[in-house]
């Protein structure tokens, strides 16, 4: 009869397997999307010639952003160009600037930048107009993202001189950098701060010619 009985026990384990808990503890935490805003990199400008300048400008202020472009020797437009994720986090209280020349007030905060000057020793592109033309696009839809996150940004400047396709005016922020003349500089910046008490991401991926800025946390 216990020969029995233990058979039985073993024959109702086998039909209904039991998870162990230690693989519901490895299970990864999903991340929240606190906004998420995309345009299209194929319409950039209503001239085909200059939205390409636009949008390879972009993409090469996204490669010195995450670090597959640190110079304009090692630029391989077939890398910049093609589909990828990347990404940067921001503890509580860190600041995000779109390029080094910062104010005074963000000096100990900001430790993200795209880390590009924008012109043509750093291998961007002129449309005719000037080099660099375009990454105004980018900080702009950074911009909407952040401000759609409740996320603490101050801009000093807008885009007001000119559209940009699929993203409202009011989010418009006009970026310059000029390295002989900082204090100007960092006032055509784009400052955004972490004001939440969790570290936040911002999540750019590049797919089917569409660029989409997620904030997560």
């Amino acid at each position: 009869m216990k020969q029995l009985l233990i058979s039985a026990f073993l024959a109702i384990l086998t039909l209904q397997p039991v998870t162990p808990a230690l693989n519901l503890m490895l299970q990864p935490k999903a991340s929240t999307i606190l906004s998420s805003r995309g345009i299209s990199m194929e319409d950039r400008y209503h001239v085909p010639s200059v939205s390409q300048v636009f949008k390879e400008n972009i993409l090469l202020n996204l490669s010195y952003l995450d670090g597959r472009v640190t110079n304009a020797q090692n630029i391989n437009w077939d890398e910049v160009t093609k589909p990828f994720h990347s990404e940067f986090t921001l503890e509580p209280n860190q600041s995000f600037a779109f390029h080094d020349a910062v104010l005074p007030k963000y000096k100990d905060s900001v430790v993200v930048t795209t880390k590009a000057r924008f012109n043509r020793q750093d291998g961007f592109k002129t449309d005719g107009y000037l080099y660099g033309d375009g990454v105004c696009q980018l900080a702009s839809l950074i911009n909407w993202a952040a401000r759609d996150a409740n996320l603490d940004v101050v801009q000093f400047t807008n885009h007001d001189f000119a559209v940009i396709p699929e993203v409202p005016k009011k989010y418009g922020v006009a970026i310059y950098l000029d390295p002989s003349n900082q204090s100007a500089s960092a006032l055509k910046n784009l400052y955004v701060t972490n004001n939440r008490s969790k570290p936040i991401t911002f999540n750019f991926d590049y797919v089917n010619d569409v660029l989409t800025v997620s904030v997560t946390s």
